[in-house]
């Protein structure tokens, strides 16, 4: 009876898993595919291991039980040379090829590096420009802004079939995670810093996006529709939907607004991006009078908020947007800020006919 009732459970089981979608072993993007045959390789190496073990254990369970006089019995056994290679030489062997398959596989599919390839068969077209995407992760909502098309949409992206996308993100509160299964691995966006995912998709069609970093009440219902579109045509028709359905321009006022902390928001467009809008969400000043990220650093590079960061900033304007090796080197030597001959002495090869040497030797 208990036979009986265990081998019903078990399909049972089998009927209900049938029925499951493995997405991460069968997405739609290369790069997800790619990152599932990794997993797949990883599970067949380390089950080269894990599977003779669980099958010794139970093999020995049986054979030496107490009942079976018939087993061999040396209670003076105590070392195998034989043993102890097999022990030693079969995982080291795995484990040397796990991590040469990792390395390789990390290097290939670094999120900052640009895509080698659309699909296994279908190589990089030169004269394809990957299509940028700005994603702000906000509470509890997914922003996506298109530089290039000047919309702005919320709860919805949308790309191009076997068209590269470059994903450049951030967050306009905590960490969080974003993950299109079907398309690549999550990449985490935190606030003030920018992360990047390139990334493809080769069919068309509606895929679900997630955060996958759990960040407060809202998070559960913090998912978006990624869709595919089979052409470009089909894409600028839904940009022009974006233009026609708009509720407005997304300014510093209507992000402001957006980023009010809020669940279920839906989906909503954008037509037309305020000049430099996702700069400063980047550099985390959108409000009025705020001072952005960047240029709090530019004034401690230059020496802080005193006199000498006010004379730095007059003096070497543009040090942090151009190369000025003579401000940078006046910076780290001060006492010589107003020797001209000292700082290009420093900054060439050194020469009998230098000033500063014949000044010294002198």
């Amino acid at each position: 009876m208990i036979r009986w009732t265990r081998n019903i459970l078990l399909l049972t089981a089998v009927g209900l898993l049938s029925g499951c979608n493995l997405v991460l072993l069968n997405p739609s993007g290369d790069v997800a595919a790619q990152q599932g045959d990794l997993i797949i390789y990883a599970t067949v190496m380390m089950c080269l291991v894990i599977v003779p073990v669980m099958a010794l254990t139970v093999f020995f369970a049986w054979q030496y039980r107490a009942s079976n006089k018939a087993a061999r019995y040396e209670p003076e056994w105590s070392h195998s040379i034989s043993l102890e290679i097999v022990v030693w030489a079969v995982p080291l062997a795995i484990i040397i090829v796990l991590a040469g398959l990792t390395w390789v596989a990390t290097h290939r599919l670094d999120p900052y590096a640009d895509l080698q390839r659309i699909s296994s068969t279908q190589d990089i077209d030169p004269d394809v420009e990957p299509m940028q995407v700005n994603v702000v992760a906000l509470d509890w909502k997914w922003l996506f802004i298109y530089p290039e098309h000047d919309i702005a949409t919320v709860g919805e992206a949308a790309v191009v079939v076997n068209r590269p996308v470059e994903f450049k993100l951030t967050s306009d509160t905590v960490m969080n995670a974003f993950y299109v299964p079907e398309m690549a691995g999550m990449i985490y966006a935190m606030a003030g810093m920018e992360t990047e995912l390139n990334a493809v998709l080769n069919a068309p069609g509606t895929f679900k996006g997630i955060a996958a970093n759990y960040n407060g009440a809202g998070f559960s219902n913090m998912d978006f529709d990624m869709k595919s579109f089979a052409t470009e045509a089909d894409f600028d028709a839904w940009v022009e939907t974006v233009r026609s359905e708009a509720g407005g321009m997304l300014s510093r006022e209507s992000y402001n607004a957006l980023a009010a902390p809020s669940q279920e928001t839906g989906t909503i467009f954008y037509s037309g991006l305020e000049d430099g809008i996702y700069d400063r969400i980047l550099n985390m000043c959108t409000e009025e009078g705020e001072l952005c990220h960047d240029d709090m650093m530019m004034v401690d590079a230059l020496g802080g908020g005193g006199l000498d960061g006010l004379y730095n900033r007059m003096v070497f304007a543009g040090l942090c947007d151009a190369d000025d090796p003579r401000a940078l080197m006046a910076i780290l030597r001060p006492e010589i800020r107003e020797d001209e001959d000292r700082l290009l002495a420093m900054l060439m090869p050194p020469t009998q006919s230098s000033p500063v040497l014949q000044s010294r030797s002198n």
